[in-house]
């Protein structure tokens, strides 16, 4: 369930209303162009991205910056969705940039990535510490594990065949994964930075961009277009 709470623009609550997902574009399709505030979260994007469609302006606020406006006592998704609508309308208030779909498949990719990573090094530790079991100790390091995996095909080595059943199914998941972070890689090497993430990129270097940002903002919502009754809509997932 979705929790709408809506202001117009004298600051008049106008609707509190709680949609399922399948109302959510049904809704903001009947719905004058108008500012719309969305909780950043993992699935606000797809949102913020269907919403715009509709002619509607889109903010994305960070939790953090939500918070502080949430009223005391009575944490729930109406209450959550009105901190968002008194937020939205700050004048300093921090947006984060809606992403586009390429760009969430991009990151995605480093995502996994970085989990496919951890799952190698776990393997790797756990390689090394069934080997200690039996007395093969070594130290610290991919390169080290990777001797005892070819260490694993002696058949002088006093290992239980139990133990090298376990010991083969570890080093076959550890090289599958390599493998698929090869493609990984390869794939992301492939991948030519647009300009608009070169200038996001560039942000943090180059405090002027911001203020830039936030002085746009500002003089689009001024326009006549959210000069309505419904101006500012806001929507907490």
């Amino acid at each position: 369930m979705i929790s709408i709470h809506a202001v117009d623009d004298e600051g008049r609550v106008v609707c509190r209303q709680r949609l399922r997902r399948g109302e959510i574009i049904v809704f903001f399709s009947s719905l004058s162009s108008c500012l719309v505030g969305i909780e950043a979260c993992a699935f606000a994007h797809h949102w913020a991205r269907e919403i715009q469609r509709l002619d509607h302006d889109v903010r994305l606020i960070p939790p953090a910056y939500v918070k502080p406006y949430v009223r005391r006592g009575a944490k729930n998704d109406a209450t959550d969705a009105a901190a968002i609508c008194e937020a939205v309308t700050r004048p300093n208030m921090r947006f984060v940039p809606i992403k586009s779909v390429e760009n969430q498949g991009f990151l995605m990719l480093h995502r996994a990535r970085g989990l496919l990573v951890r799952q190698r090094t776990m393997t790797s530790c756990a390689i090394r510490a069934h080997f200690a079991e039996f007395g093969v100790i070594v130290g610290q390091g991919r390169q080290r594990v990777d001797g005892l995996v070819q260490m694993l095909d002696d058949d002088q080595l006093s290992l239980p065949t139990t133990a090298r059943m376990a010991l083969a199914a570890l080093v076959n998941q550890m090289k599958e994964v390599d493998r698929q972070i090869e493609a990984i890689e390869r794939e992301l090497a492939q991948i030519v930075p647009r300009p608009l993430d070169t200038m996001i990129s560039q942000a943090a270097s180059r405090p002027e961009l911001p203020r830039q940002y936030a002085t746009i903002g500002n003089a689009v919502r001024a326009t006549p277009r959210y000069r309505q009754s419904f101006r500012k809509c806001k929507l907490s997932i």
